[in-house]
């Protein structure tokens, strides 16, 4: 009797903690993106120096940890040849293309506590990425967003995201250099 008893007591204690495990480990999200093309200097210095020119991205993401996931993207945008880059007049248009790859680390609940945020996720973001302009140049990624969940289930939500993207061969890659890019999308757990 004792051994049923454990039994029972391990399956309902096995049963609740898978519950209490998120719906989806995977999420993908889709929306718009706008690049801020400054170089070295400050992403605010000078506000009008933007891109919106087919500002098409698209992500997934799988989180293997509570407070950790991988997210791969892929952003399409471009320059008009009445637009700048890096304060440069460009006389063509340009697309951009980038292929990002993140590790974010969601850390709101070391500020707000566990229980108190459910409705919005604070995280931030470091990786690589492979960009396009007039050649190509890879990119170490730095930034942050906040997740906002329009549902009780936390399956879909908003966020916005900014990521300051350093070119590694920033001295010699003309168009394709340091550059800032904003995220607007919708998140759905799959």
């Amino acid at each position: 009797m004792k051994k049923i008893l454990l039994l029972a007591l391990i399956l309902i204690f096995s049963l609740s903690s898978f519950a209490q495990r998120r719906n989806s480990d995977w999420s993908l999200s889709i929306g718009v993106n706008a690049i801020n093309s400054l170089g070295s200097q400050s992403p605010i210095n000078s506000p009008g120096d933007w891109s919106f020119q087919t500002p098409v991205s698209a992500a997934v993401e799988y989180n293997w940890a509570d407070q950790f996931a991988i997210e791969q993207s892929i952003t399409f945008n471009g320059f008009n040849d009445d637009s700048s880059i890096d304060f440069n007049p460009t006389n063509e248009d340009y697309n951009y293309i980038s292929l990002d790859t993140h590790v974010k680390y969601y850390f709101g609940e070391l500020i707000f506590g566990r229980g108190r945020n459910d409705w919005f996720d604070i995280y931030a973001n470091a990786g690589v990425g492979f960009f396009h302009i007039d050649e190509t140049n890879i990119s170490a990624n730095l930034g942050g967003g906040v997740l906002f969940w329009l549902n009780e289930n936390r399956t879909f939500g908003l966020r916005a995201q900014t990521i300051a993207k350093f070119a590694f061969d920033h001295s010699n890659s003309g168009y394709d250099n340091n550059h800032y890019q904003y995220h607007l999308q919708a998140v759905f757990k799959l």
